[in-house]
């Protein structure tokens, strides 16, 4: 009987906290569902540009999916090469097929050599099969996944665990009393929120610089760019997860709601940062991506640490996260005055 009356608790309890509820069945069907349609996207096809190629290997291309788009002069090719309007370079000369790639998304290059191997199996004439040589713009085909993947990863990171341990620090600052006694006093709200910010802000700084070092330092992952970019956009990605974080742990009401959210704004953001190509995802998914703060901050770590560009290929993103950051500190300060309790 006591065993029973343990049970009942529990069950009341779970049927009192609606959302624990709705979240154990609904976020598992969700992130499922997201999954699913991630990995059963359409089937990359590569762009590439041509330069003196047969027109007989442009038609295979084609037929194999590939667009192909023909240039003049190797200038123009490398320039939309370089811009990624392009995935590939393609130019004939002297019974050589000279193939370089882009280079910076995995899952772009393998598309790209796939789709190569192909053409090169579907040829038969010695004229329309000439010896294939493969360079690549950015890195090599000796860069690992980690070197591959690495901007993305150290960008989920520090956005993962910042957004988890600034909402449920902030929650506990609720739960515990200490938040409702700033209120009662003479400190205006916008005050608080920016002492909580620069606070836990602090702590961010940290471990943005330690994630950024280890992981090019010491791991070894590849970095062509400035490291002073890198710790600028880990810092700018931990400042955007703090303020999202105390913002969202202003409507849970204990830790494990905290964690629910993770689902729900976590997961969604790792699949639509650039770990897989965005093309190959519905129109309407592909759309969540602009208002997702991970998805700039890979993209301009990416071109950072892979592609070596400076200033004016990350300004857009740099600018894109502060405006997230002043955001959601500007909603932060609605909360507090929505949840006057507090």
């Amino acid at each position: 009987m006591r065993i029973w009356a343990i049970i009942l608790r529990i069950l009341r309890q779970f049927r009192r906290d609606k959302r624990t509820l709705a979240l154990m069945f609904i976020a598992p069907i969700f992130v499922l569902t997201l999954m699913n349609i991630v990995f059963n996207g359409s089937q990359y096809e590569p762009k590439l540009g041509s330069i003196n190629t047969p027109d007989v290997m442009n038609e295979s291309f084609e037929k194999l999916g590939a667009t192909v788009l023909k240039y003049e002069t190797r200038e123009e090719a490398e320039a939309a090469l370089d811009e990624r309007k392009i995935d590939a370079l393609v130019e004939s000369s002297e019974a050589q097929l000279q193939v370089k790639i882009e280079g910076s998304e995995p899952s772009v290059n393998k598309a790209v050599l796939l789709l190569m191997q192909k053409v090169g199996e579907g040829l038969q004439s010695d004229v329309a099969s000439p010896n294939l040589s493969i360079t690549y713009l950015h890195g090599s085909e000796d860069m690992t996944s980690i070197d591959q993947l690495g901007p993305i990863l150290i960008g989920f990171f520090i956005f993962f665990f910042v957004f988890l341990i600034a909402g449920v620090s902030f929650l506990r600052e609720r739960t515990t009393g200490t938040l409702e006694r700033l209120l009662s006093t003479p400190l205006k709200r916008w005050e608080i929120v920016l002492g909580y910010t620069g606070g836990f802000g602090l702590f961010t700084i940290l471990q943005a610089l330690l994630i950024s070092w280890y992981s090019i330092k010491v791991l070894g992952i590849l970095m062509t760019g400035s490291f002073l970019f890198v710790l600028l956009l880990t810092l700018l990605m931990s400042m955007t997860a703090l303020t999202l974080g105390t913002l969202v742990s202003a409507f849970a009401n204990n830790e494990l709601q905290m964690i629910q959210f993770i689902p729900l704004i976590i997961v969604p953001q790792f699949f639509l940062s650039g770990m897989f190509p965005l093309e190959t995802l519905p129109d309407w998914l592909r759309g969540f991506g602009v208002i997702m703060p991970l998805t700039y901050g890979a993209h301009a770590l990416t071109n950072v640490m892979i592609r070596g560009k400076g200033w004016e290929a990350i300004a857009s993103d740099v600018y894109v996260l502060i405006g997230f950051s002043l955001l959601f500190i500007l909603l932060n300060i609605l909360a507090l005055r929505k949840h006057r309790k507090i």
